[in-house]
């Protein structure tokens, strides 16, 4: 088996899961999730655009129900033991076939946790899933239960986001060996994913953030490439990917002259940065670290310039998005603990001028405060 964690540390997941399953009054938890079923077992696929469920059981019991593509990846890449095919045919209902195994568990009647917040379960599934269940069990929105238990990790998984962190590291020396003025902007993406790849990482859960002139204003992927101006920017938002863990960085890089304006903002993001870090310790709400960024940006007029939203957790994350929960944003409750992962971006994007200025960083929660795991400088460098 392909398994990335010892078994013992995923029986004592399970173990956590059930104790919070328990918790809450279940009597197991259906889960559609991908991140969550490779926490949990190590199962990893992109099959979860199928249906497909991994059923954990107050009693610590498993079963995965999937297509037949995926029938030997969970066995090659899990510790599944119980794993049950629905077969592709016309009118096929996996949702009732679902039902027919929990019966057979005999769950009849009881309460079970459904993770309603996922990309495995399209809308459409979701009801399949609803009619199945109707009278036979009841279904409670349990989507946060196993997202609540990953966000902090365990010295093995701190370890791979240090290594995702490495990746990142050098997929940002090869953005910079490759920008200048007249440079493609494949040739740049070509290059960050090459040294991500070389070094062992993974695909990201999305893609890379690439945008030059006044689309380094955007933070967003969006399709077509283009060359770089004599003077320029472009701004890079990206993640080191290693055994589905992430960390990112996000730098914008003038190209062939830098602004007054790019040496302000970034001075704030700076000073942003500075403060937001300093919110960001054990104990203190996560809502903390955005007001110090959107304190200091106001305070240095660029409110207009700013988002509403100043980071968010990281981890093991699957497409389409390398975000996790929570978010650094206003009033947000959560409170901060030691290991959990944080990437943090000050972004501010002047419209009028059409001059982006967007450092990033990705950082650990520790015991008094939090660490950068980057390498590189935030230095404002020009190419």
């Amino acid at each position: 088996m392909a398994l990335h964690f010892d078994k013992s540390e995923l029986e004592a997941r399970r173990a956590r899961a059930v104790a919070a399953i328990l918790a809450r009054g279940l009597d197991g938890l259906l889960m559609f999730r991908q991140e969550s079923m490779y926490y949990l077992t190590g199962y990893d696929t992109f099959g979860y655009v199928f249906f497909q469920c991994l059923y954990l059981g107050a009693d610590g019991r498993t079963m995965l129900l999937t297509r037949a593509p995926d029938l030997r990846q969970a066995r090659h890449t899990s510790d599944l033991a119980d794993i049950r095919i629905w077969v592709d045919r016309d009118g096929a209902d996996p949702a009732r076939e679902l039902r027919a195994v929990l019966a057979e568990f005999g769950l009849a009647g009881k309460r079970l946790g459904a993770e309603y917040d996922a990309y495995g379960l399209t809308h459409a599934n979701g009801r399949r899933l609803e009619a199945a269940m109707d009278g036979f069990v009841r279904l409670v929105d349990a989507s946060d239960l196993v997202t609540r238990l990953r966000v902090v990790k365990s010295p093995a998984e701190i370890a791979y986001v240090r290594k995702a962190a490495e990746l990142a590291d050098l997929a940002l020396d090869a953005a910079h060996a490759t920008i200048a003025p007249g440079a493609f902007e494949g040739d740049v993406l070509a290059a960050m994913h090459g040294a991500i790849y070389r070094g062992g990482g993974d695909d990201p859960a999305n893609e890379f953030i690439i945008g030059s002139g006044r689309d380094a204003l955007l933070c967003r992927y969006f399709t077509g490439r283009k060359h770089l101006g004599k003077e320029d920017q472009i701004t890079l938002e990206f993640a080191g990917a290693y055994r589905h863990y992430h960390a990112c960085l996000m730098r914008t890089i003038p190209v062939g002259r830098t602004l007054d304006l790019h040496r302000k903002m970034h001075g704030v993001c700076l000073d942003a940065l500075e403060a937001c870090r300093a919110a960001l310790k054990p104990g203190e709400p996560v809502g903390k670290v955005f007001d110090a960024y959107a304190r200091v940006c106001d305070a240095a007029g660029m409110n207009a310039h700013r988002l509403n939203a100043c980071g968010y957790s990281l981890g093991t994350t699957f497409a389409p998005n390398w975000m996790d929960w929570p978010m650094f944003y206003a009033g947000n409750p959560v409170v901060a603990e030691p290991d959990m992962v944080f990437f943090l971006h000050m972004i501010l994007m002047d419209s009028a001028s059409g001059t982006a200025m967007c450092p990033g960083a990705t950082v650990r929660v520790t015991a008094t405060g939090n660490e950068m795991l980057s390498a590189r400088p935030m230095d404002l460098i020009a190419r």
